[in-house]
């Protein structure tokens, strides 16, 4: 049964929703949909009295640290932190409250490669069970190649049921950002999801696009009940429309079974 998995997103120790695509080291900044008043506890608050759990912070770039350990520390426990984690600073963020952590970029050289010993690295510090690896991609002629440094940098590695069986003993589930649909609210990557459904072995979580609780029920469809999903800019409390959050709070509550 499809989840929702609440997240809170950080650039400049803000809470904020940008477009995935639009976030560069350098030039203009990024295209902001959101900008909350509200400080990151608050919303980890919010999350830990609705019982929303498996959610996560992602730090986007610098000057987030401060407000990631708000947020962690009004549910310890509660929430997976990710951005910047490597094997150095790993143990830190855990006893800072995260529950597991995401990885993403430190697993590839500056030039894109796979770089396996960073994540033997990791699961020797932190284990198995308390990693998330973070495959965000965009599309390409292949299917879906994964892209970090904030999506700016294409890797050699692609999203493929191969590539999940590598990786699947070194974490404890996944979490795939749709980058080139992320931010934009005009629907979810269904093939993607799809594909990633197909697969099942261990917990994913899907983010990117989802505009309507009716992207919701195609995620659980579409993904075979085995997909979970995040909901961004069109999320009322992040200053959207498309989405209530009473009713993804009732979603998570709901009976298990077929999306209705």
């Amino acid at each position: 049964m499809t989840r929702f998995r609440p997240c809170i997103d950080l650039h400049q120790g803000k809470v904020k929703q940008i477009v995935g695509g639009s976030l560069r080291d350098h030039g203009d900044g990024p295209r902001e949909n959101f900008v909350s008043d509200q400080p990151p506890a608050w919303f980890a608050s919010r999350f830990r009295a609705d019982n929303l759990t498996g959610g996560h912070v992602i730090k986007l770039g610098p000057g987030n640290e401060d407000a990631a350990r708000q947020a962690l520390a009004a549910w310890p426990g509660g929430l997976q932190l990710g951005g910047g984690i490597q094997p150095a600073n790993a143990a830190e963020w855990l006893d800072a409250g995260a529950s597991h952590l995401i990885v993403t970029s430190c697993l590839f050289s500056p030039a894109g490669e796979f770089l396996p010993e960073t994540l033997a690295a990791l699961v020797k510090t932190v284990g198995a069970d308390r990693l998330v690896i973070d495959l965000s991609c965009k599309r390409s002629a292949t299917g879906w190649t994964v892209a970090m440094n904030r999506w700016q940098t294409l890797t050699n590695l692609e999203v493929t049921h191969a590539t999940l069986d590598l990786l699947a003993p070194s974490c404890a589930e996944f979490l795939i950002h749709a980058a080139d649909v992320e931010g934009l609210c005009m629907g979810i990557d269904a093939e993607l999801v799809s594909h990633l459904g197909q697969w099942g072995k261990l917990p994913v979580t899907y983010a990117g696009g989802a505009a309507t609780m009716d992207d919701l029920r195609l995620v659980d469809q579409a993904g075979n009940g085995r997909v979970d999903v995040t909901v961004g800019s069109a999320l009322d409390i992040f200053g959207g429309t498309g989405v209530a959050y009473r009713d993804l709070v009732s979603w998570n509550a709901r009976p298990s079974g077929p999306a209705t």
